[in-house]
């Protein structure tokens, strides 16, 4: 009698078994790891500043020059830009703004002193990037322009203040720290050729060059993502 009774308890712990488990708690299953898609696509604005250096000559239409000379100093500006992403590659166009102190002078002729002073520096450049997750390395060239002051400390001399154009190719590197902001760094050679600017030099015109410049700078932008957010791939 007692085996019968053993046996029917077991049978019925057997049947009972698993609604029992059903109610236990189940232990959460681990998750994926999370991978972030990084978007470079969309408009951006931004600031940047740096250090420029540069060499400059004035040569008057005889023939006589100053020799060269350098500049150097610094700038600070402004940034606006538009991105297209294509898998890796970033296609882009970039333009920038900024005022400069790029100035050098050097003795020349009698009593006097010529000089060349870059107030303001600007570019509108494409770019080529890769899109490695978060970075991406760039080079870009396009248009360069520079507001030039040029004369001699002399009376009777007369000099010249204008805007003059030129080219500069460059490469930087960028990085996303979060979905809507940049940092970056770049350096960029622009040149203005040998008559960038002329002035009366009394009795003579003056011409100046304006070449070997070099800028490196870094800067922060905004990133509007017009292309699409960034997204969670699990």
């Amino acid at each position: 009698m007692a085996r019968s009774h053993l046996l029917a308890l077991g049978m019925l712990a057997l049947a009972t078994a698993p609604a029992f488990a059903a109610d236990l708690p189940v232990k959460a299953r681990p998750m994926a790891p999370v991978e972030t898609v990084w978007n470079w696509s969309g408009f951006y604005i931004g600031v940047n500043g740096g250090y420029g250096w540069a060499r400059s000559a004035h040569t008057d239409t005889a023939g006589v020059t100053s020799g060269t000379f350098n500049q150097r100093g610094g700038l600070i500006g402004g940034t606006v830009g538009y991105n297209w992403q294509m898998g890796a590659t970033v296609l882009g166009f970039e333009g920038d703004l900024d005022w400069a102190r790029i100035n050098g002078s050097t003795p020349c002729g009698v009593a006097s002193t010529c000089f060349t002073n870059m107030q303001a520096f600007g570019t509108v450049r494409g770019r080529l990037g890769y899109a490695a997750g978060n970075w991406m390395p760039y080079i870009t060239g396009g248009l360069a322009l520079a507001d030039l002051s040029v004369g001699q400390n002399f009376p009777g001399v007369v000099g010249n203040t204008d805007w003059r154009a030129g080219w500069t190719v460059g490469a930087g590197l960028e990085f996303l720290f979060s979905p809507g902001w940049s940092l970056k760094a770049e350096y960029l050679y622009a040149d203005f050729g040998n008559s960038a600017i002329g002035y009366n030099g009394a009795p003579l015109t003056v011409n100046v060059s304006e070449r070997n410049v070099n800028i490196i700078r870094g800067g922060i932008n905004y990133h509007f993502n017009w292309g699409g957010p960034v997204v969670a791939r699990y």
